[in-house]
Order: C-alpha cells, then sequence, then structure tokens
C-alpha cells in the first residue's frame, strides 16, 4: 500500500510540476523583449546555447548507445529493461536541458527589457520564473 501511494504520489507531483512549468514559460514567452539591438543579442546567445547543446548530445549520443548494448549483453531476464530504462532517462535529461536552455535564454533579454522599463521586481520575477 505504500509503495502505491508512493509511486501515485510522485507520478503528481511530476505532472503538478510539468504544468507549473509550462505555464511559467506561456508566461515568459509572452514578454516583449522591445530594443532591437537586444533581440539579436539575444539570437546569437540563444543560437550559441543552441550549437552548444548539439555538440553535446552528439558526443553523448554514442556514450549513451554503448552503456545501453553492455547493459542488455550483461542482464538477464527482465533487467534487460534496465537498457531500455537507461535510455529513456537519457532522453528525457536531454530533453529536460534542451527546454530548459530555450527558456533560459528566452528569459535573459526579456529579464533585461523588464529591469529598463518597469524596474527590479518585475525584473527579478521573470528571471526567477525563467531558473524555475
Amino acid at each position: 500500500m505504500k509503495l502505491e501511494f508512493a509511486l501515485y504520489a510522485t507520478i503528481a507531483g511530476s505532472l503538478v510540476a510539468l504544468i507549473y512549468a509550462f505555464f511559467r514559460t506561456q508566461w515568459i514567452f509572452k514578454k516583449a523583449i522591445k530594443n532591437e539591438k537586444l533581440k539579436q543579442i539575444n539570437g546569437y546567445v540563444a543560437d550559441g546555447a543552441m550549437a552548444f547543446l548539439s555538440r553535446e548530445y552528439k558526443m553523448l549520443i554514442p556514450f549513451v548507445l554503448v552503456v545501453a548494448v553492455f547493459l542488455l549483453i550483461a542482464n538477464q531476464g527482465y533487467i534487460k529493461l534496465q537498457a531500455a530504462s537507461f535510455v529513456l532517462g537519457a532522453v528525457c535529461s536531454a530533453l529536460a536541458g534542451y527546454i530548459g536552455m530555450k527558456v533560459a535564454t528566452a528569459s535573459n533579454a526579456r529579464t533585461t527589457t523588464a529591469a529598463a522599463d518597469t524596474g527590479l521586481t518585475d525584473a527579478l520575477k521573470i528571471s526567477f520564473a525563467g531558473g524555475s
């Protein structure tokens, strides 16, 4: 009974966190970047961040596949599913990194815009939302 409760609590908590992240991300992307130079610089930063992630993921994919093959070969029976779990975990981690980087780079220029237009309070709200 305790194990079932823990499983359901984990799933419920995860769904609440995903819903929260979705709405905070939508809120961040609705904020305008008014300065064209800032938009341009932000685009360069975002491009660089995505280039970094692309290179990182290209290096990690072979590693993940090799480890998954070793897990598949080394384990017997149902434990062989550990290889699939490892790959799924790696894919989810990469997806979280990608989405996190998109949101973080998007919130940077919006934080700067808010600081210049309305002050520190609004800038900190956007900054903390981007970090969360």
